[in-house]
């Protein structure tokens, strides 16, 4: 299937540069260019993207509200997640960890580094459309676990792990290390498929939109560690 993505950027041969590598993949095509967050989530609620390559700093509104404007709310009870559209892969330096624990926040899906390479960059929209796997794990994992650290003490657990059962429990904690479908069903001695359905109830159930918002979950209710 191709994977319908929308560009933001403020600086226009940022985005031209970006739109080439990517379309340069046959299954991906570029279906709009924005130069600021205000435009980025007006061209989003009219194209349907199914990822959204967003950077932080834009004018009139930034990536992070642009972000939360998208993807903030959580899915209603009966949606699908792995079905919502559109997902957020963030620019970024890493040079400012508080505007990724914001991105964080707001919903984003994955992170990109600004200097990333061609393939790293088809890689990262891949990864994010897919939600199969966190985008840069060993980065992204050590930054959600000490965002959700940092958020842990502001809110009271929901209490809603209740509602998952052993399996799923142990699905949840195995996506929080960041191991993949596949992974995960060796781990558990399961079928890759019996896997995918059970993270499909765990994101139903936690109301999560996808696996990154998983792992900050897990984390932030003591589930992982480290």
């Amino acid at each position: 299937m191709t994977i319908r993505v929308l560009i933001a950027d403020d600086q226009i041969m940022i985005r031209d540069g970006l739109a080439a590598l990517l379309s340069s993949d046959p299954e991906i095509e570029v279906i709009g260019q924005a130069g600021n967050g205000r435009e980025a989530v007006d061209l989003a609620r009219e194209l349907d993207p199914d990822v959204v390559v967003m950077d932080i700093r834009m004018p009139e509104m930034d990536g992070l509200a642009a972000t939360a404007e998208l993807v903030g709310e959580p899915p209603a009870q009966d949606a699908d997640p792995a079905d919502l559209r559109p997902k957020v892969l963030v620019l970024t330096t890493f040079d400012l960890d508080e505007y990724v624990y914001e991105a964080l926040g707001a919903g984003a899906s994955g992170f990109l580094l600004k200097d990333a390479s061609a393939a790293d960059l088809v890689h990262g929209v891949r990864v994010v459309a897919s939600g199969d796997a966190l985008l840069a794990p060993s980065i992204t994992r050590r930054l959600i676990g000490d965002f959700a650290r940092r958020r842990r003490h502001q809110r009271p657990s929901p209490g809603a792990t209740s509602s998952l059962t052993p399996r799923e429990l142990d699905v949840l904690r195995l996506i929080a290390r960041g191991l993949s479908n596949a992974e995960i069903a060796a781990e558990l001695v399961l079928a890759e498929q019996t896997v995918k359905t059970h993270v499909g109830h765990v994101l139903t159930k936690l109301a999560l939109r996808d696996r990154t918002q998983a792992v900050v979950y897990a984390y932030e209710n003591g589930l992982v560690g480290g």
